[in-house]
């Protein structure tokens, strides 16, 4: 058996694996690199190899750096089947649309910016896939319920487990025929971090002969949930009281948008804060916030609760969806009192980067982070205190107050992925420790080797490939 590593090794984004078994050939993810500007070189050339001699695709959750190169892959041949849950393969219709547009605008914005400059050009940008690309991909998901058994091809069977990331993010348990037996492969995807709003607590996955497990946040822990609430609150009202700007957050648009309504909520409910005016500015976290309400068989119980009592209090917090491209315009006319939640999640693209143009430079604003920031990202050089950061050819002071909420990202931080990890009953025969910054990765893979006493745990390279017996 073979594995090969495509992408998420040594780094966060672009998770790609393909495994190659005496029968199969397949991959667990096709996810799209994000980041700096090497990140569309890096996604033309993420696919080298012959999509058309894949027998099927297997896809953790729907966040883009998981899914993103679907629709390339089919642009550049394949065919088959792409098998995920009910709930990822909703939000995947919505997503992948969406990603083909800003593909679309980016290439359209670029060909323009070098027109203007009077720049030679052999040939226009071309974007990496078109929103007809994107819809043709759609046709070939296979919906999948969670814990139920299915057999992708011959002498492969799986099962998606509940992660607890976002709605209907899985982990996916794998069991492969070869010359020496079965063998047993668990892709951990993305890890939620337990006690998260809106989606249950990750499954405990007991055996495995290989074991892919992200790292994300492997070197650190998340403030408690107490402390995480205490900073949104003083942020907030030090913003919308005392200073009398707006709070711009950027979130991505699946999970985290839903998670700041509902804690945002639930500070209101308990008086913490007045009354609320959210504006979501993104008409896909609006498709995403009706997917959610469509699955209400995976919220847990709070959310339940925290959604009874939003029915009869809805004007205490009052959530206007923005999907008009005029009326976000008009959003930058506001100058207080406001919070403004829009995408994408790393301030790389969309409407997210309009409002720090106009929020950024003054100082009576806030920019809240709910979430990790990959390396070369403009939401990252905010995180690491940019003085000016360039947005639309045009250099912007960074004068608002930056807070970074690490107690709401939904991934799983060093403890909670130890505890994952702890309810193995043995040492898988191989661990690779991957989807994490590469010195993130490295120390993750000596702490496991340290609290577990697990020899064979390595830290694979981009395009690795390793032969397992």
């Amino acid at each position: 058996m073979k594995l090969s590593f495509f992408g998420a090794a040594g780094e966060v984004t672009g998770s790609c694996y393909r495994v190659e078994t005496a029968t199969a050939r397949f991959l667990v993810d096709c996810g799209m690199f994000q980041g700096g500007r090497s990140a569309y070189i890096k996604n033309l050339e993420a696919l080298d190899f012959d999509p058309r001699n894949l027998d099927f695709v297997l896809i953790t959750h729907a966040h883009i750096d998981h899914s993103g190169l679907l629709p390339r892959l089919a642009v550049l041949g394949y065919r088959g089947p792409v098998y995920t849950t009910r709930a990822t393969a909703d939000l995947l219709n919505v997503m992948l649309r969406d990603s083909a547009h800003i593909q679309e605008k980016q290439a359209e914005w670029e060909n323009y910016s070098r027109r203007q400059a009077k720049r030679k050009i052999r040939r226009d940008i071309a974007p990496l896939y078109t929103v007809a690309q994107a819809e043709a991909c759609l046709k070939q998901l296979r919906e999948v319920d969670y814990d139920a058994e299915i057999r992708p091809h011959d002498g492969i069977r799986c099962r998606f487990r509940d992660a607890g990331h976002i709605l209907g993010s899985a982990i996916i348990e794998l069991w492969a025929d070869t010359p020496q037996g079965s063998r047993k492969l668990v892709f951990s995807g993305d890890l939620g971090q337990p006690g998260q709003p809106v989606v249950k607590d990750p499954t405990f996955i007991e055996e495995a002969d290989v074991l892919l497990v992200e790292s994300t946040y492997g070197n650190r822990l998340h403030k408690d949930m107490a402390a995480t609430l205490d900073e949104i609150t003083h942020a907030i009202r030090d913003t919308l009281e005392r200073k009398r700007g707006n709070v711009i957050i950027p979130a991505f648009t699946v999970g985290r948008t839903q998670d700041i309504i509902f804690l945002l909520s639930q500070l209101v409910r308990e008086k913490r804060l007045g009354k609320l005016d959210i504006y979501v500015d993104s008409p896909m976290a609006l498709r995403a916030t009706e997917i959610t309400m469509s699955h209400r068989e995976l919220w847990d119980e709070e959310t339940r609760d925290m959604l009874q009592w939003q029915a009869t209090n809805n004007r205490a917090v009052h959530v206007n969806f923005v999907e008009d491209v005029q009326e976000s315009k008009a959003l930058n006319a506001i100058q207080g009192g406001a919070i403004i939640i829009s995408a994408s999640g790393m301030c790389d693209a969309g409407r997210i980067q309009h409002h720090l143009r106009h929020n950024l430079g003054r100082k009576e604003c806030t920019i809240l982070i709910p979430g990790f920031q990959a390396a070369g990202t403009l939401g990252r050089r905010l995180v690491d205190g940019a003085r000016t950061v360039r947005l639309f050819k045009e250099e912007i002071p960074v004068r608002a107050d930056i807070y970074t909420i690490g107690g709401l990202s939904a991934h799983a931080d060093q403890g909670d992925l130890l505890g994952w990890l702890g309810h193995f009953r043995s040492a898988p025969r191989h661990t690779f420790v991957v989807h994490g910054e590469d010195a993130v990765a490295h120390e993750f893979a000596a702490l496991i080797r340290k609290v577990y006493h697990w020899n064979n745990v390595t830290v694979p390279e981009y395009r690795d490939s390793v032969e397992i017996d």
